[in-house]
């Protein structure tokens, strides 16, 4: 309905000008698409004169053309079942994505939040949207509060410290690993291995905190995940001596962790593939590139997942558990999927980000981790994969840089001395309590979703009322 005043109005617009619905339609295909495409070029040529850089707006002018106006990809034949035209328009925002390192010191500021994000925030940023869309698994499928998500994510670095540095100094073990130092000592696995057996790890530990915990409902089950989320740190920070062994290395953590690499191989030497992330001049760029496949390979399967049985056992779950109970869905089993495949992608993201940091340190897992992600997935669509995206990359946006900028913009222009980072969970409430009342949903919501929320089951009586107020009346015989 919405889409359909805003065409109205366009059209009425574009009528005072002698264009309108009917005179638009009765021109060629050819015609239109030419119309289209010299708008669109004209708005990249105001682009041009507003901003002064020709590289930012050739590419808002090619992105603009080749998503919305040749060719019509709808048009174009289908591959068995599958619809190829919907999927070009996200190959091509998908190369524009992978392309960001290239062009992002050519676009330009922004008011108020000042340059784009470097490729620092996008590498932590891409990080978090894994997590996020790992918590979606167990509050946006499963409708299950969890608020000690952190455990996972630092069970995922700590695996990758124990078997991708020098920890465990008496062992002398190495599987694939890139960048050794002669003399190295320790359990040194390959990344590519490290971070498989980092999920399957935490997956492991969400099925042993799953059994007992997840028996409760709503407040309960929340503070119970609340302990488990308290209980990790505080391994962390005093595992240096449990039993005279030092599992974590305390407080100081477990440093000099093995980056990413493809080694000196043929197949490496062939498709020119960095030996190791850690020497090459680009690290980030290569880290960003990295966290790109692992957050798509974490959207197939959340999107496979959502679609199949089990996640619609999960949907029914979280709709209403008692007639899922009813209905033959075994829930301890289902909901223990669900926490165990949270904890897998949270385990993933916990260990490539403790490689990216080269090390895994216990002041990074605290609660207040766990509540950002759970803001991500509320920000954004709880149970909507593009809307969690956008909600884990927002906010860490603003994590990194974006509130730095904004408090320089105001301390600059106002003649304050505001340091707006100090405030930073006070404006994530504030984000989440405006969205909370103007769009509940999220910012971007699951169909089914938005119609919980905005339809919901409205009480109605069970007769109707006139016949209820209607006076009585004898039978007649």
């Amino acid at each position: 309905m919405r889409r359909g005043r805003i065409s109205e109005r366009w059209w009425a617009l574009l009528g005072r000008f002698g264009l309108t619905q009917q005179r638009w339609g009765s021109w060629p295909a050819w015609m239109r698409r030419l119309v289209k495409a010299t708008t669109w070029l004209g708005l990249g040529l105001i682009l041009t004169a507003a901003f002064g850089t020709w590289t930012t707006s050739a590419l808002a002018v090619a992105a603009v053309v080749l998503l919305i106006v040749v060719p019509p990809w709808d048009r174009l034949p289908n591959i068995g079942p599958y619809r190829t035209g919907r999927w070009i328009p996200w190959l091509i925002a998908l190369g524009f994505v992978v392309a960001y390192p290239y062009y992002v010191n050519g676009l330009p500021q922004l008011p108020v939040f000042g340059p784009f994000p470097n490729v620092h925030t996008m590498v932590v940023a891409g990080i978090f949207t894994m997590m996020a869309l790992g918590l979606n698994f167990v509050v946006g499928y499963a409708g299950l509060l969890d608020l000690g998500y952190v455990a996972f994510y630092a069970m995922g670095a700590y695996v990758c410290g124990w078997f991708a540095s020098e920890q465990f100094a008496g062992q002398h073990i190495d599987v694939g690993a890139v960048g050794l130092q002669q003399g190295w000592i320790g359990i040194h696995l390959s990344i590519w291995l490290v971070l498989p057996i980092a999920g399957l790890m935490t997956a492991l530990i969400g099925v042993i905190i799953g059994l007992p915990t997840l028996r409760l409902r709503g407040d309960y089950l929340a503070i119970v995940t609340l302990g488990f989320g308290e209980i990790m740190p505080q391994v962390a920070d005093n595992g240096n001596n449990l039993g005279g062994f030092n599992l974590t290395n305390g407080t100081g953590g477990i440093t000099s962790i093995d980056g990413p690499g493809f080694g000196h191989g043929t197949v490496a030497r062939a498709l020119h593939l960095p030996a190791s992330y850690l020497g090459a001049g680009n690290l980030d760029s290569l880290f960003f590139w990295t966290v790109i496949v692992l957050v798509l390979i974490t959207i197939f399967c959340s999107a496979r997942l959502r679609d199949s049985r089990l996640g619609r056992a999960w949907i029914a779950i979280r709709e209403d558990e008692t007639a899922a109970a009813a209905m033959g869905i075994p829930l301890m089993r289902t909901k223990t999927w669900s926490y165990a495949t949270g904890a897998f992608f949270g385990g993933v993201a916990g260990a490539y980000y403790s490689s990216y940091n080269g090390g895994a340190f216990p002041d990074q897992f605290l609660f207040q981790i766990s509540v950002f992600i759970l803001c991500m997935v509320i920000l954004g669509g709880m149970g909507s994969i593009p809307g969690v995206m956008l909600g884990a990359w927002f906010l860490a946006y603003l994590d990194q840089e974006g509130l730095s900028n904004v408090g320089g913009w105001i301390n600059s222009h106002f003649n304050t001395n505001i340091n707006v980072p100090n405030y930073e969970f006070g404006i994530y409430g504030l984000i989440i309590v405006v969205v909370m009342l103007l769009r509940p949903e999220g910012l971007i919501p699951s169909s089914r979703r938005a119609a919980e929320l905005h339809e919901g089951v409205h009480d109605e009586p069970l007769y109707d009322v006139e016949e209820l107020n209607a006076p009585l009346t004898e039978p007649t015989v």
